[in-house]
């Protein structure tokens, strides 16, 4: 079956016990065992629940993985992956990764001896340079955020098969619907599905899935050991969301690459970074791994007083931190999604002041190009603004 034919009717499609439509609620802390000697599949929720079995193997079908797992929110996913690893071992990560994911690396992990080398992982060479005796993991977020770069997935999972290396691989911006990390060699997928997969700005969740059932059982004795776990309405409401995220992906994508290509145009811009632009560095990596470009795009308009300029006056995007939502969201990720990451290293990876993160929603593409311009055409051009500078520079 196709995706938009598997995403409705894989596993979760109807309750196969009253046949249902949709997976029930199954609002229970605990499950009888009618034969001590014979336990139920359901001891306890913590440990199994239909309802997160359901989306479990739901994601685990779309991924192609053996296993999958819900977390009680993306940063929950990602942390107990980590918990992989035990002191001593070194993993290495792509450099520009999201805030949170940095900010957990740097002030949780680091506690627990784990040691961590940050490397610009679009370039393979320096992936393999970074490994050390004592290396046991890889981890990529591709594209990355807020910029949007790509990294060749099939490329650095053969490094991590040479060395045995366990290779993660963050799908958030793109979904199983766009991208299969596992089927390119990665060991496990990791999602935020409170983004594209969940879709309407009213769920917090985490997913991960594994490509062997062995990894499986490891992380599951970590899900259980920990207790993050996704509670049952918030998995009901994922499953729900899931069911149209061909079709928003669809209309998301198309919008995101409409307006990525008008910015490119507009005077007030300096730079657009969308894999769907052919001048993007990372656009034929892009085209060669996934099958399509998605909803998320960044575009930098020079400084903090002009994208505070253009918040101010933008009426149809909300202005919120998140993105994969049936409304258009801006992000400023300076002080949203990567305010935990130091500004020296913000900048290092281009996440400068004037930074703008624009996640495409489904309103018209007309109305959100027309809402865009009135509020950059209200803003000088970049030579104006940057000849104001210069002088103000000059008086002091």
């Amino acid at each position: 079956m196709n995706f938009a034919t598997r995403v409705l009717h894989g596993t979760s499609c109807f309750d196969p016990v009253t046949g249902a439509s949709s997976v029930p609620i199954y609002q229970a802390s605990t499950f009888h065992q009618a034969d001590l000697d014979c336990p139920g599949t359901f001891d306890y929720a913590r440990s199994g629940n239909p309802t997160r079995q359901a989306l479990e193997d739901a994601i685990a079908g779309l991924e192609g993985g053996e296993r999958g797992f819900a977390f009680a929110s993306g940063m929950a996913a990602i942390s107990s992956v980590f918990m992989l690893f035990s002191a001593g071992d070194h993993v290495i990560v792509a450099e520009d990764v999201y805030g949170g994911t940095f900010r957990f690396l740097t002030k949780v992990l680091s506690r627990m001896g784990i040691t961590v080398t940050f490397v610009d992982a679009t370039q393979t060479k320096e992936v393999r340079a970074a490994i050390k005796t004592t290396t046991k993991g890889i981890y990529l977020e591709t594209p990355s955020n807020p910029t949007l770069k790509v990294t060749d997935l099939a490329a650095v999972c053969r490094i991590g098969k040479e060395h045995d290396l366990l290779v993660i691989v963050d799908n958030t911006f793109l979904t199983p619907y766009y991208q299969r990390p596992l089927e390119l060699g990665a060991d496990i997928v990791i999602h935020s599905a409170t983004k594209f997969i969940g879709g309407h700005s009213d769920v917090v969740a985490g997913l991960a899935v594994t490509r062997d059932a062995a990894l499986g059982e490891q992380l599951y004795f970590i899900q259980n050991g920990m207790g993050a776990i996704l509670g049952v309405q918030d998995c009901w409401l994922v499953m729900r969301g899931l069911k149209t995220l061909k079709a928003r992906l669809d209309v998301s994508t198309r919008t995101a690459d409409k307006i990525a290509h008008w910015l490119e145009a507009h005077p007030a811009v300096s730079r657009v970074y969308y894999t769907g632009l052919a001048k993007h560095p990372g656009h034929v990596t892009q085209e060669a791994q996934a099958s399509g470009h998605g909803a998320v795009l960044s575009f930098d308009v020079g400084s903090r007083e002009r994208a505070k300029a253009l918040f101010d006056r933008v009426k149809l995007p909300i202005v919120a931190v998140s993105l994969g939502a049936v409304e258009t969201i801006l992000s400023y990720p300076a002080t949203m999604s990567h305010a935990s990451m130091p500004a020296a290293e913000r900048e290092v990876r281009g996440i400068t002041d004037g930074l703008i993160r624009l996640s495409a929603g489904l309103e018209d593409v007309d109305d959100l190009i027309q809402d865009l311009q009135q509020a950059l055409d209200a803003l000088p051009p970049l030579e104006v603004a940057f000849q104001q500078t210069k002088e103000a520079f000059s008086r002091v």
